[in-house]
């Protein structure tokens, strides 16, 4: 039988329930009056790794191929190298004005008000939701693709590689909706650490084996093509293809290393002690050297074995028919891994949304009332209409979106370009600047100025590839066909 709990804070336990331990403070609280975090390294390496290791794996080998042997290893060692630099300075953004000692920021608009304050407040939030929005149709896009490519594998297998075995993605979104629908109603972050450690151990998986794949196919020898400078001008491609291509490689290779919209979120999880700040670091220095190191690999041996014709997505395109069940069980550990990182990515724009209704509409029960529900095996769940409604909605329109856009490559990089600069780079060192206050014209401001002006160009030429990218594929898109 459902009872009704009426409460001010959605996500929180009552004060009623903690425990007080003999120092007079309450044992399962922390210092904001918050459920205690128990986030540790593992965890947060974790989410990081499932934030960071997606779908954009899959894309690095076409992305190498455009750019080649020089450019394309050197572009993915600089993005890294960028991304751990500035989520370091983000890391320190948590707490303020001490990044040990200050007061909390839970969402990443709460760093910036703390650190810039104004209008840059609404600029975040807007790159930071959309990108979010963003992240989540690309991964129902990447998900039902996986899907399809499990059906389509035992098709070639059966009846050969040159069968027409022809699939709609459509029911697979709608497969993929229902899933996320039912996890979208996990009340907050912190109850995610189970499920973004198995998606990091899917996202190994499928990495591993497309690497061994393609090894596999180099060790067994035949010629394929390949440059210092990519595709071939005149053999591949023309040359305004060349460089609409280059800049979607750029942009594919800025979404593989997307994760900073929700590093603030994912510090959120930490224990207090040790230091939030310097176990984020820790985290991120984990994730992003264990991430390069995988898309080295992907990038590199994919296109040693595919060469200048490489698949855009190396797993789904079928640059390998055999081992057909190797294959299969690949994908299935994409479609798992995207599921979880789906709700990494959603989570964050969940609580936000949330939050503001119950600010806007405090004594609304429709959106502040928690019934309890008895799960069994499970114990007491929360169930909130308001959250079961939205949620609901919002996973609808991701998937709707993505069944109009079904587009692998050019929305990864539209989506790269569209969150790299703003939230990876801009702010994080804007705030920097001002809370270390670094005097106008100095050595380190100027530097960092121009780390940030050439990020801006990179993210520009990224957008306007993967746009261009877009209208092509609008062009030749057939409906029910898969892409």
């Amino acid at each position: 039988m459902d009872t009704q709990l009426q409460k001010k804070n959605a996500y929180n336990n009552t004060a009623s329930t903690f425990e007080v331990g003999d120092d007079g403070f309450r044992k399962n609280i922390d210092d904001d009056g918050r459920e205690k975090r128990t986030g540790t390294l593992v965890t947060a390496s974790a989410h990081i790794i499932t934030a960071v290791i997606g779908s954009g794996v899959l894309s690095l080998a076409w992305a190498i191929a455009q750019l080649g042997w020089v450019a394309g290893p050197a572009v993915l060692m600089a993005f890294s190298l960028i991304t751990y630099f500035t989520s370091t300075l983000l890391a320190d953004s948590y707490r303020a004005p001490d990044p040990v000692s200050g007061k909390r920021n839970y969402t990443y608009m709460d760093v910036v008000q703390a650190s810039l304050g104004g209008k840059k407040v609404q600029l975040c939030g807007i790159a930071q939701y959309v990108n979010l929005v963003g992240v989540t149709i690309g991964y129902t896009i990447t998900a039902s693709i996986s899907m399809v490519a499990v059906r389509k594998s035992n098709c070639y297998h059966d009846k050969g590689h040159e069968a027409d075995c022809k699939l709609s993605n459509y029911p697979y979104m709608m497969i993929f909706a229902a899933i996320q629908i039912v996890l979208s109603q996990i009340p907050n972050f912190h109850k995610l650490s189970w499920l973004s450690i198995v998606a990091a151990v899917m996202s190994f998986a499928y990495s591993s084996i497309g690497l061994g794949l393609s090894i596999a196919k180099v060790a067994g020898g035949g010629h394929v093509r390949t440059s210092l400078t990519g595709v071939e001008v005149g053999v591949d491609v023309t040359g305004a293809e060349k460089i609409w291509r280059t800049f979607q490689a750029i942009g594919d290779i800025a979404f593989a290393y997307a994760y900073s919209t929700v590093l603030i979120e994912i510090q959120d999880t930490l224990k207090s002690y040790p230091p939030e700040n310097k176990v984020m670091k820790r985290a991120s220095l984990a994730g992003v050297s264990t991430t390069t190191i995988f898309y080295v690999l992907c990038g590199c041996v994919g296109y040693a074995a595919f060469g200048n014709d490489a698949p855009g997505n190396f797993l789904t395109g079928f640059g390998f028919y055999e081992p057909f069940w190797l294959i299969d069980f690949a994908n299935v550990c994409i479609a798992i891994h995207l599921i979880g990182a789906y709700q990494v990515f959603c989570q964050p724009l969940f609580g936000f949304f949330e939050m503001k209704c119950r600010q806007q509409w405090p004594d609304s029960k429709f959106i502040t009332t928690e019934h309890i529900v008895n799960v069994p095996f499970c114990g007491e769940y929360y169930i909130n209409m308001f959250r079961l409604v939205w949620r609901t909605a919002y996973v609808i329109m991701t998937a709707v979106i993505a069944m109009i856009f079904p587009f692998f490559n050019s929305f990864l990089g539209l989506i790269g370009a569209g969150s790299f600069y703003p939230l990876t780079v801009y702010f994080p060192i804007e705030m920097y600047i001002a809370r270390a206050k670094i005097p106008r014209f100095s050595f380190t401001w100027v530097w960092l100025k121009i780390l940030s002006w050439v990020c801006l160009v990179v993210s520009l030429v990224a957008a306007i590839g993967s746009v261009q990218g877009l209208l092509t594929d609008v062009k030749k898109y057939k409906p029910f066909e898969t892409v």
